[in-house]
């Protein structure tokens, strides 16, 4: 199983970008979908996360509800929406998977470890 991502790119502080993940290769029914991102000199750190069992959500805190997530049209495809984008959300964008059994509390998924499947990363670099 491969995940997909694309959509990144260089914009100004106050635009807007959508990223997408698509899976490809084995069938597979993942249980979690999500981002984490990584900023150059510092740690992976979680985004967000969607449970595709009841559609429930999870940002980081840095969010601040200017992102969304959800899912794509496609079965195990994913999307973030970002506005309001700033210097700060300059990193590499990684799409994750997780399958069933998987983590049942959703703050646990912040965490990297837990998920099966991981993207490639897509560039995401706003200037001020």
């Amino acid at each position: 199983v491969q995940l997909q991502a694309s959509g990144g790119g260089l914009v100004q502080a106050g635009d807007s970008l959508r990223l997408s993940c698509a899976a490809s290769g084995h069938t597979f029914s993942s249980y979690h979908m999500g981002w984490f991102r990584q900023a150059p000199g510092k740690e992976r750190e979680f985004v967000a996360v969607i449970r595709w069992s009841g559609g429930r959500t999870y940002y980081a805190d840095f969010v601040n509800g200017r992102f969304t997530i959800g899912g794509g049209n496609a079965k195990n495809t994913v999307y973030l929406q970002m506005n309001s984008l700033s210097p700060e959300d300059t990193a590499v964008y990684y799409c994750v998977a997780d399958t069933p059994p998987a983590r049942t509390i959703l703050s646990s998924l912040s965490y990297t470890w837990g998920y099966d499947y991981w993207g490639q990363g897509t560039e995401v670099t706003v200037s001020s």
